[in-house]
């Protein structure tokens, strides 16, 4: 069941959940690997993927139906997408913070 989805600058994305309650976000793939990725978030509309210290990715407006799911799970699965092929595919802890909009530099 698709319980996010937004078209930002970037790219698609797209957060499911499946009958387990595990979740898989799917984005456009980016340049270089992750390295020891964290996905940040305080319960509310935006997130944050750490990839490395070079890349991040905000994801804003995340669906309301989405925000207790991403609450309630340690991992999520993160699938990067280039050209309609799987690029990489990767486990992320999530990390539940106070206010995760004061982490993000516009």
């Amino acid at each position: 069941m698709a319980i996010s989805n937004e078209i930002g600058k970037k790219g698609r994305y797209s957060l499911l959940q499946n009958a387990n309650g595990e979740i898989m976000l799917m984005m456009n793939s980016r340049l270089g690997g992750p390295e020891n990725p964290r996905f940040i978030y305080d319960g509310g509309e935006t997130a944050l993927l750490y990839r490395s210290q070079e890349s991040s990715v905000a994801f804003k407006d995340i669906d309301p139906e989405a925000r207790q799911p991403l609450k309630s799970v340690s991992e999520i699965l993160v699938v990067e997408i280039d050209n309609d092929e799987v690029e990489r595919e990767y486990i992320v802890p999530v990390r539940l913070v106070r206010d995760v909009s004061a982490l993000i530099i516009s």
